[in-house]
């Protein structure tokens, strides 16, 4: 079978690592997705994950975010929850708390998540009804048919997360999305990060975006989409989403990453746009 992309197992292992190595207190305990990869017992020693403490401190800061946005909305009465490029995100095995007061659908490309369900099972995880796998290509089919087919309900207030998946998407597919999110039912909420030009980045994560930015290429995933603030802001607002307003790296750094023993802070460049849907027939 298919396994994963590079993308969605070095998420995994950054995760994983950084419970690992870094200091207490922990930002996110996520080792799940290690033993769904079960790497090599020399993973560590990866280039990718030696030399990229700030990329896996952006990982680890973005994935908190994200489940603290979804935990606050729970408690305001949205059960159902679209994950946008889920991976190997494992919020459903980690919070079934939470998890289970919703119905929650993960799209992702179809050999992702037939891989994961696979591994999960093997591991011993039972699927519950509540999750739901929603396999698509982002690029070439729609996921928003997909989803429909899945039995989300359209007239449901929802949260919808979408983090690393802009990136590797073209423009025309960034603002279709974002046109699609903008129909959600009245009083749902986004939050979806997007990528900085390497030229609004901080002069020491520079480099490191032009090495990725080669490695993905080689790789045969591009990145290639990249916006300014202002930009995103416009992007929104046109596709008709309320509210819009942005989370940078030094919000997250504000909320996850103060008085740390171990310096660990994130890398620039990734930034989250969030807003609420207002649409209605």
């Amino acid at each position: 079978m298919e396994r994963p992309d590079n993308t969605a197992v070095r998420t995994a292992l950054w995760r994983a690592l950084h419970v690992q190595v870094d200091a207490e207190p922990y930002i996110l305990e996520d080792e799940i997705g290690l033993k769904l990869v079960a790497p090599s017992d020399d993973w560590q020693q990866r280039p990718d994950m030696r030399f990229t403490q700030r990329l896996r401190a952006s990982v680890v800061g973005r994935a908190r975010f994200v489940e603290d946005f979804i935990v606050d909305q729970s408690k305001r009465g949205i059960s159902q929850l679209v994950v946008l490029g889920a991976g190997l995100d494992t919020f459903a095995q980690r919070k079934t708390g939470i998890a289970s007061k919703l119905q929650i659908y993960e799209i992702d490309r179809t050999a992702t998540l037939d891989w994961k369900r696979q591994r999960l099972t093997e591991l011993g995880f039972r699927i519950p009804k509540f999750l739901h796998y929603v396999g698509v290509n982002f690029e070439m089919s729609s996921w928003w048919d997909r989803l429909l087919k899945a039995g989300f309900d359209v007239n449901q207030p929802t949260v919808l997360t979408c983090t690393g998946v802009s990136l590797y998407l073209t423009r025309e597919a960034n603002v279709a999305m974002l046109n699609q999110v903008a129909e959600l039912a009245p009083g749902s909420k986004v939050a979806i990060s997007f990528y900085l030009p390497v030229d609004l980045l901080d002069e020491e994560d520079r480099a490191m975006q032009n090495l990725a930015e080669k490695g993905a290429q080689e790789a045969g995933t591009p990145m290639m989409s990249f916006f300014s603030p202002d930009e995103l802001l416009a992007l929104g607002t046109e596709a008709g989403i309320n509210d819009v307003r942005l989370v940078t790296t030094k919000d997250l750094e504000y909320s996850y990453f103060s008085n740390r023993t171990d310096n660990l802070l994130p890398a620039s460049g990734e930034i989250f746009l969030l807003g609420t849907t207002s649409k209605s027939d």
